[in-house]
């Protein structure tokens, strides 16, 4: 491929990655972490973009609730254990009445609702849910890590007189297990960053502490939601 051709490859994942409601989303969650690293609570421009970022961005989780309910109410794979079946319908429980309750909370600071004690109650329920669907995926991938080592060991048995690294198999289950070793440092961060908003430890886990572990889930996020790169095709 030629510089040309290369350069036009990437500026097309650019283009699919950034026509994503979700990354845009991400990405403007990273600039409010790291506003609020920045601020460590204190009055000043990096604030201002802190809480004007958090304000556009329950913009783009209008009706996002609806995707939790469906996950909620969908079949569920087979073979899955009943308690990794109930802790994930209960994180999509959850989350779907955070993202429900946000846009409530989105009313009210723009100010269409004008109830400000009622906003900020219905602002504090819902991060409490935020933190229980973050709980839950914590658990969720744990149980779930286990089962893929153990069936990673199982074939790793059977290819023990061969290269696992060329069975795709394996390959896959590797990737899987990596993929959910980042899903969990990410939950786990998301349940520091829902202490610190909720004010849960404040000694602790002040307004910094909150916007580093933010933004370093944000580049989580992001880094997940990147489109796989195009197969070179063979010549």
């Amino acid at each position: 491929m030629s510089t040309l051709d290369v350069a036009r490859a990437e500026l097309a994942l650019a283009v699919l990655y950034l026509n994503k409601a979700e990354a845009r989303d991400k990405i403007c969650r990273a600039i409010q972490y790291g506003s609020k690293f920045l601020s460590d609570g204190q009055p000043g421009t990096a604030q201002n973009v802190d809480k004007s970022t958090s304000l556009a961005r329950k913009v783009f989780r209008l009706f996002k609730f609806i995707n939790d309910l469906h996950a909620l109410i969908s079949t569920n794979v087979p073979g899955t254990p009943l308690t990794l079946i109930l802790l994930g319908k209960s994180k999509n429980a959850l989350l779907s009445t955070y993202l429900f309750l946000d846009q409530i909370v989105w009313l009210g600071r723009s100010g269409i609702y004008k109830n400000k004690e009622r906003t900020e109650l219905i602002a504090r329920i819902s991060l409490f849910c935020y933190m229980g669907s973050s709980i839950c995926t914590t658990l969720v991938e744990i149980g779930e890590l286990g089962r893929l080592s153990s069936s990673t060991k199982k074939l790793e048995k059977e290819l023990k007189n061969t290269d696992k690294y060329k069975n795709e198999q394996y390959r896959s289950k590797i990737q899987k297990s990596n993929e959910r070793s980042l899903a969990l440092i990410k939950a786990g961060l998301d349940i520091v960053v829902a202490v610190g908003l909720l004010q849960l430890a404040p000694k602790k886990v002040t307004h910094r502490v909150t916007g580093g572990f933010g933004f370093v889930s944000s580049l989580i996020s992001c880094y997940q939601l990147l489109p796989s790169p195009p197969k070179a095709k063979a010549s």
